[in-house]
């Protein structure tokens, strides 16, 4: 194994993780830090593009790339979550679950971000 390609395997994957756990997290993130939404926002709108219409994920690309060069077993065809959290964090029956949830959480943390710049542009007024 060559170690860059096995060091830039990790830092793809751990760069996967990191997205997938600000997807649910980002918009909750923002109602601290409020202009991080603009980071929330392509990110929930590329992981629906993903999930609706098999949008591509450059990182998936760059680590089968990566385990090619580090004599690495393959990463399953179906992507880096059906490889590492599929079957592992969740059964492969949740999959639909799991969307919903994440989908749920955004939607909730953006509904409080909206009502807290409502409530914060009543407090500049007054």
């Amino acid at each position: 194994m060559r170690p860059v390609f096995v060091a830039l395997v990790l830092l793809v994957a751990a760069a996967h993780f990191a997205f997938l756990i600000y997807l649910p997290s980002g918009g909750f993130l923002a109602l601290r830090w409020r202009r991080s939404i603009w980071l929330h926002l392509p990110v929930v709108l590329w992981a629906m593009g993903s999930v609706t219409i098999g949008l591509g994920c450059p990182l998936t690309d760059l680590e089968r790339w990566a385990r090619s060069g580090a004599g690495m077993g393959p990463l399953s065809s179906a992507g880096f979550i059906d490889h590492y959290i599929t079957g592992v964090v969740y059964p492969a029956a949740a999959a639909g679950y799991v969307q919903a949830a994440v989908l749920l959480a955004v939607l909730v943390s953006w509904l409080f971000f909206a009502l807290t710049a409502r409530r914060a542009s009543f407090d500049v007024r007054t």
